[in-house]
C-alpha cells in the first residue's frame, strides 16, 4: 500500500524484562482522581469520573536509569508536574465490569501528565476544551512498563515526585477516588478499550510549577522510576 505522506512511526514503550515493546494506541487521562488534589483545584467530593485524552505521540519514553529531557513548551508561563500511575491495557473490551477489569491490564508504569496550567485555567473560565493545556507535544513522559504479575501490590503502592531533590507530591495509590478497576469500568462504557491503550489514573495533591533546568524524579513502589529534565 502506498500513502501520499509517510506514515508516522509506531509510538512504543519499553517493557521491563522483555525485548518486545508496548505499542501505544490511545492515552486516556482521569481528572481529579485523588481527593486532596481535587480540593487544591477547588473541588470536593467523589464526583463521577471524567476523562480527557492526549495523542499517542505526546509520549516521551524515559528509559530505566536514564534522565529524559523535555522542552519547556510554548505559550505558557506556568508548567506543572503531575505524577501518575499509568495502566497499560493488554486486552480490549467494551462495558468491562470492575470485577473483571484487572484481567485486561497488561502492566503498569510511572508517568507524568505535564500541564500548561495557565492555558488550562483560561479554557476552563471560557467553558472551552482544555486540549491546549493538556494534549500538547512532549506532555506525557512515561517510564518502562512492568508486567502486572511482576509489579507487586500496586493498589497500595506509594507514589511520589521530587523536583531537584525536594518532595513535591507524595501519596498512595490506595487514595484514588476511583480505583483502577472502577476506572476501567467507566472508561469502557464510553469507549471500546483497545490493546495498547494507556490510562493515566490521576495525580495526588502537591502539583506545582517547574522551570527550565529543573529535574523531576518520581516513582511508584514496585515500578521503574522516572527522571525528566526541563530544558
Amino acid at each position: 500500500m502506498s500513502y501520499v505522506v509517510t506514515p508516522p512511526a509506531v509510538v512504543s514503550v519499553p517493557v521491563t524484562g522483555r525485548t518486545e515493546r508496548f505499542p501505544v494506541h490511545r492515552i486516556y487521562c482521569v481528572g481529579r482522581n485523588y481527593e486532596e488534589h481535587a480540593k487544591e483545584m477547588g473541588f470536593t467530593g467523589r464526583e463521577p469520573p471524567f476523562f480527557f485524552l492526549k495523542p499517542a505521540d505526546a509520549v516521551v519514553v524515559v528509559d530505566a536509569g536514564q534522565t529524559a529531557t523535555i522542552p519547556y513548551p510554548s505559550l505558557t508561563a506556568n508548567l506543572h508536574h503531575e505524577i501518575e500511575l499509568v495502566v497499560a491495557i493488554g486486552k480490549g473490551g467494551r462495558n468491562i465490569r470492575a470485577e473483571d477489569a484487572l484481567t485486561h491490564v497488561f502492566g503498569y508504569a510511572v508517568g507524568l501528565d505535564m500541564t500548561r496550567r495557565d492555558l488550562q485555567s483560561d479554557m476552563k473560565k471560557q467553558g472551552r476544551p482544555w486540549c491546549i493545556g493538556k494534549a500538547y507535544d512532549h506532555s506525557a513522559p512515561i517510564g518502562p512498563i512492568t508486567p502486572a504479575a511482576q509489579a507487586g501490590d500496586i493498589p497500595n503502592a506509594a507514589i511520589w515526585i521530587q523536583v531537584n531533590g525536594v518532595d513535591r507530591q507524595r501519596s498512595n495509590v490506595s487514595k484514588l477516588i476511583w480505583n483502577i478497576a472502577e476506572t476501567i469500568e467507566h472508561l469502557s462504557a464510553a469507549w471500546e478499550l483497545q490493546p495498547g491503550d494507556l490510562i493515566y489514573t490521576g495525580t495526588p495533591e502537591g502539583v506545582g510549577a517547574v522551570v527550565r533546568g529543573d529535574t523531576m524524579t518520581g516513582g511508584v513502589d514496585g515500578l521503574a522510576g522516572i527522571a525528566v529534565k526541563v530544558t
